[in-house]
């Protein structure tokens, strides 16, 4: 049985293994998810190849605080309410800064942004000091895994895996435009 709440010397290979370059699945609130430094380029292409999924679509950064994601989302007409509203839980679609690269972001003037409570995501960031790419573990067109079984048939024992369980939803996270307030994915 995987513990609830990683263990210390997990999170910091994990994070060894990200500053690498590497790629990491990693237990979310509702399923696995793979992650990566969305600095390294070539790490994220790697996910994207594992999932059979295309660059222009983009991707969500994912992070235990506000503070580690500033750096990709521009406050300005940002209803910050709205933010205390969906945070932590929900995945908003936020202006993004001049800074963040197209393999982020794909063909959206929006970026991706998720606060998350799961003790592995938080624990993550804070040692790797930002925000992570996240995507659910999944070949595209197939369920997220939800399971290390379900990961296993899906990527073979190529991945970096962090030994925790996942959080109590049944689903990935519902995304918000903040800009709109529409709803994209329930």
């Amino acid at each position: 049985m995987l513990p609830r709440h990683p263990r210390r010397q997990d999170i910091r290979r994990g994070v060894a293994h990200i500053r690498r370059g590497g790629v990491i699945a990693y237990p979310t609130e509702g399923v696995w998810g793979l992650g990566c430094d969305p600095r390294r380029r070539r790490a994220l292409h790697r996910i994207l190849a594992l999932k059979g999924r295309p660059r222009f679509k983009g991707v969500l950064l994912v992070a235990g605080r506000t503070a580690e994601t500033r750096r990709y989302w521009s406050a300005q007409g940002t209803d910050q309410a709205l933010l205390a509203r969906f945070w932590p839980g929900t995945t908003l679609v936020l202006p993004a800064t001049p800074q963040v690269p197209f393999w982020i972001r794909g063909r959206h003037a929006g970026v991706a942004v998720r606060i998350s409570s799961h003790p592995a995501i938080v624990a993550l960031s804070r040692v790797f000091g930002g925000a992570m790419v996240s995507t659910s573990a999944n070949p595209a067109g197939k369920q997220p895994a939800r399971d290390l079984r379900t990961l296993y048939r899906y990527f073979g024992r190529s991945l970096w895996v962090l030994p925790a369980r996942l959080g109590g939803q049944h689903h990935p996270s519902r995304i918000v435009d903040a800009r709109s307030g529409r709803v994209l994915r329930e």
